[in-house]
């Protein structure tokens, strides 16, 4: 699996990373493991997963992150989440 992390701030990529994870887990563990790891290189907390985050990415297999997800103040206005790749 692959997922790509994005931090977009006025309407810019500003930053990215892109996390692989090819274990025999679960995709949900893949997920929750690259989410921490790109929120380590980002210096981030880790968001909160909403209802309509959650929906969002079910449908789409792709998710934004908006200050409304974060306990803590962020500098952008979103983080975006996207699933590239995924392993069968």
């Amino acid at each position: 699996m692959r997922i790509w992390f994005q931090i977009w701030k006025d309407a810019h990529l500003v930053e990215d990373t892109t996390v692989e994870d090819f274990d025999q887990d679960t995709r949900t563990h893949k997920i929750m493991k690259a989410l921490d790891q790109a929120c380590y290189e980002f210096d981030l907390s880790r968001p909160i997963w909403l209802d309509k985050t959650v929906t969002e990415f079910k449908r789409h297999a792709k998710a934004r992150f908006y200050q409304d997800s974060f306990v803590e103040e962020v500098p952008f206005d979103y983080l975006q989440i996207e699933v590239l790749e995924e392993d069968y």
